[in-house]
């Protein structure tokens, strides 16, 4: 409690130029530490509309996430759509051709999601909501240790200058506890830099999540393309099948129909 209020005294002062605050950090990590909480934010922002994206349930197995697929369930109509119709109906047919290629392509949706949540999404998330809180929470700690340090020194010093001898009585006491504040100030801060450099080293890895995320997508749309065109020549060779029996097969009754109305014609002419 007491440790407390030295601390809020000490902000006190600081705050209104009463008391000299100390610097511990240099430029280039408080160029870093300002970074910190905007990329926090901005990977956070993403992960959320990442989720947004997904037709799949987040977390779940591979063979539950791939019946819960919208593409799987209209497969799986189009299908017993088919079925129900039989071979001898075109649009049967058409339906189970049909029913294979969303298959297909349910399954290569299936295996983009699950990619891009393990390489970019998870990574992004421990980034936003695990590595970046842990810095910035050091921060924090290193802050209150300076506090610490600075209210020492500031109680030192009036102990040093003043004539009262109980207060001067306390100058070693107070100096042990000076050097023991600044002795935690310099462990933090060690350790804070080092995490600080640590980040902006590996600001190359972070970015490359979102080259990853343009590289998988477009790999799922180029083996989703392939699964089209692989079942287009099928379903439009069943069409022109169809139609030339549909062709032919009227054909034939048209010819029927004439040779009949010859027929009758003849047959009143004779009379």
């Amino acid at each position: 409690m007491k440790k407390q209020f030295n601390r809020m005294k000490q902000l006190a002062n600081q705050t209104v130029g009463r008391a000299e605050k100390t610097e511990v950090l240099k430029d280039d990590l408080l160029q870093i530490e300002r970074r910190l909480e905007l990329v926090r934010l901005v990977s956070h922002n993403t992960h959320k509309r990442l989720v947004s994206c997904l037709q799949g349930q987040l977390g779940t197995d591979t063979e539950k996430r791939h019946k819960k697929l919208p593409l799987t369930m209209l497969s799986q109509a189009m299908q017993e759509g088919g079925s129900q119709l039989g071979d001898e109906s075109l649009i049967g047919k058409m339906m189970d051709v049909c029913g294979e290629a969303e298959s297909r392509l349910a399954a290569e949706l299936m295996h983009y999601e699950v990619q891009i949540e393990r390489d970019i999404m998870d990574p992004l998330n421990q980034l936003a909501e695990v590595e970046i809180p842990n810095i910035l929470k050091q921060r924090k700690q290193l802050a209150k240790l300076v506090l610490d340090y600075d209210s020492a020194k500031t109680r030192w010093y009036q102990a040093t200058k003043s004539n009262n001898q109980a207060m001067a009585a306390k100058t070693d006491s107070l100096k042990d506890e000076m050097d023991e504040a600044l002795n935690k100030v310099e462990i933090c801060k060690d350790q804070l830099a080092a995490d600080l450099y640590n980040f902006g080293s590996k600001e190359g890895d972070h970015a490359r999540y979102f080259v990853m995320l343009l590289e998988a997508q477009a790999d799922y749309h180029r083996r989703s393309l392939a699964a089209l065109e692989a079942a287009i020549p099928t379903i439009q060779l069943q069409q022109e099948e169809h139609s030339h029996f549909s062709k032919s097969f009227f054909r034939n009754q048209i010819s029927v129909s004439l040779l009949s109305c010859v027929s009758i014609v003849r047959l009143h002419a004779l009379k």
